[in-house]
């Protein structure tokens, strides 16, 4: 509450003496006010003792807070270093610390993935590629000129030896995944980088990469390493294109041809194979066979030896009726079948009077 006047007026100065109430000029009104305001300033001669020592304590809170405490971001990890050395390490949070000089904070990004782009840089916000063609052309083991593109993600693993042990974390991150890249690429032919050994490719980058961080003792752990884009030099592309397209019908020829050989070798075996168990079933029938006419003639000499005459007129009619069995017969007595002509067909005679009945 501003102060009253001794002399009855207002806080702005003397009342109205009598009759209608008189208005204060503005810039009078101005200037008593820059007076009043200095009065509350520090150093102002009407300044209250409460408020000087308020507002002293709200200065002394404000700065304690912040010279005595830090906040750590969920991704985020707080390594406090005391004059220079590390003394300890605190998760997400709320934290208190000593003023500078003597702790001072650091704050990694330890759950953050990072990304490294080698041979070219994507535009923030947009999908447009710029190539970086000192990065991007290497060469490969069977000296052919290639243009790699490709995306390292990593992410910190140790913020300790993050911090301290290397210099310019990311730079060196991006040195060593050009470099593995180089190295691996260096060691492979172009056609297989083409096709189909990408992926072991990359495997093969990660590992010596992480191999060369950890060597360091980096702090860094490689996630993985992807190819965008791995093709010959654009002023080559097309018949580079023609010979992969020729070896692909190469290969599918060679597939189908393949294929062919193994469809009908193994027909042509099996066909070998029936023959061949023919042969043996039609071998040993015969062989059995004659086996057992061979017994049979024996059993029949031994026969005849006995009784010459009596086999020799079995074997005849057995002969006879094995010949004669299945055909039409018509018998003629020499002595009643004088007048028979002996052209006639006596078979188609008897056959007529079959037919008849």
């Amino acid at each position: 509450m501003a102060p009253r006047n001794p002399n009855g007026g207002g806080p702005w100065g003397s009342g109205p003496t009598g009759g209608s109430p008189k208005q204060p000029d503005l810039e009078q009104l101005l200037k008593r006010g820059q007076d009043k305001f200095k009065q509350v300033m520090p150093g102002g001669s009407g300044l209250p003792g409460s408020f000087t020592f308020l507002v002293v304590v709200v200065l002394a809170a404000i700065v304690g807070f912040y010279a005595f405490t830090f906040r750590v971001s969920p991704d985020e990890l707080g390594v406090v270093m005391r004059f220079g050395k590390i003394a300890q390490q605190e998760p997400p949070g709320l934290h208190f610390r000593l003023p500078y000089p003597i702790d001072e904070v650091r704050l990694p990004k330890v759950t953050r993935q990072n990304i490294v782009e080698i041979g070219m840089r994507a535009g923030i916000g947009t999908r447009t590629v710029t190539e970086v063609l000192k990065e991007s052309l290497m060469l490969t083991g069977d000296e052919n000129i290639i243009d790699v593109h490709c995306v390292v993600f990593w992410r910190i693993r140790n913020a300790q030896h993050y911090l301290f042990n290397i210099q310019n974390p990311e730079i060196t991150v991006k040195d060593v995944a050009e470099s593995a890249i180089r190295d691996i690429v260096g060691q492979s032919d172009i056609q297989p980088l083409l096709t189909g050994a990408r992926q072991k490719t990359e495997q093969a980058i990660q590992k010596l990469m992480q191999d060369v961080l950890d060597s360091y003792s980096a702090g860094v752990s490689i996630d993985q390493v992807q190819f965008q884009k791995v093709d010959p030099p654009t002023q080559v592309i097309d018949a580079f294109r023609d010979v992969q397209a020729a070896r692909a019908d190469q290969q599918r020829l060679q597939n189908e041809a393949g294929s062919y050989a193994n469809r009908i070798v193994p027909e042509a075996r099996g066909e070998a194979e029936r023959i061949l168990q023919g042969a043996r079933a039609y071998k040993e029938q015969t062989v059995a066979e004659a086996t057992g006419q061979t017994a049979r003639f024996l059993q029949v000499y031994e026969q005849y030896k006995k009784a010459p005459e009596v086999t020799r007129k079995r074997m005849y009619l057995e002969t006879m009726e094995r010949v004669l069995g299945g055909s039409d017969k018509i018998i003629i007595d020499s002595k009643n079948g004088q007048g028979v002509v002996p052209f006639l067909s006596l078979d188609q005679l008897q056959k007529r009077k079959e037919d008849a009945k």
